[in-house]
């Protein structure tokens, strides 16, 4: 653990554990942009003013972003921007796919004009075959963007259905996520974000066996977990590390930041994350 870290921050001579500056290819943080919290463009402004340094990207949810007037798209865009932040579109991909190829070109260029960054290819609610995947990665890389297929195992991830409806559903197998991950990667895509539902959201015990086999069959600089919950992400911080990729909430960029640099904690693992410079 080094001394100080290269940051903008008090009290910088309490010992940190390791953290490389923006822009990052680990530890990365993605936070969510309005949608159960609505927010503006002077909220998000405060936001980066006090944690920016700790925000990689932001991510719309649900196709939040078809209901907020294009100006202000692109003005969260800019603010992310002079942050030296992404702008991910995340899922409503598989919302455009029913209305055509047409429909999807009209969107991958609408997103460039928005400011998007990366497209969220979600296939939580619909039955993609992998080379369907392959094509939308390559059409995505194609139109300049960057592409982040959303995989998961529980099947009708991605929205607001219950316990007991997904439970229902099924699962998928892990086997199968990690062979659609690396045919996705291979196909260009730029990282893998891994759906909770299935592993820590709406099961009676978190499955962090599937977790594992993830993380080790397309390795952690290669996913993201979405893991907008405390106990979650402290989970996966105590268990791999602080350059772990995770998605959060953006009320919980500071906690989030305060456990990877080991500034503080819970029982389990307070003055417990270590990463030496």
């Amino acid at each position: 653990m080094s001394n100080q870290i290269p940051f903008d921050v008090s009290f910088n001579f309490v010992p940190r554990a390791k953290r490389p500056q923006k822009p990052r290819t680990v530890g990365l943080t993605e936070i969510r942009a309005p949608y159960y919290s609505t927010f503006g463009t002077r909220h998000l402004s405060d936001v980066f003013d006090v944690a920016g340094q700790w925000v990689d990207g932001i991510k719309w949810a649900g196709g939040s972003f078809a209901l907020v007037p294009p100006e202000q798209v692109r003005a969260f865009s800019d603010i992310a921007h002079e942050n030296d932040s992404y702008v991910s579109s995340g899922g409503w991909l598989e919302t455009v796919l029913r209305y055509g190829d047409d429909a999807v070109d009209h969107y991958l260029k609408e997103a460039k004009e928005v400011g998007f960054d990366v497209i969220e290819i979600s296939t939580g609610f619909i039955m993609l075959p992998t080379s369907g995947l392959e094509r939308l990665v390559e059409k995505v890389v194609k139109a300049g963007l960057k592409a982040k297929p959303e995989l998961g195992i529980q099947i009708g991830s991605g929205g607001d259905s219950g316990e007991d409806e997904l439970a229902a559903e099924g699962a998928k197998d892990i086997g199968d996520l990690v062979d659609r991950g690396k045919r996705a990667l291979d196909a260009g895509a730029e990282i893998i974000m891994i759906e909770s539902e299935g592993i820590t959201e709406n099961v009676r015990e978190w499955n962090t066996g599937a977790a594992a086999s993830i993380m080790n069959g397309l390795g952690m600089e290669n996913v993201m977990f979405e893991a907008a919950d405390g106990p979650v992400f402290e989970w996966y911080v105590k268990n791999y590390g602080n350059e772990v990729n995770l998605f959060v909430d953006h009320s919980q960029i500071l906690q989030l930041e305060g456990l990877r640099q080991n500034i503080w904690g819970n029982k389990s693992t307070w003055g417990r994350v270590i990463n030496p410079a």
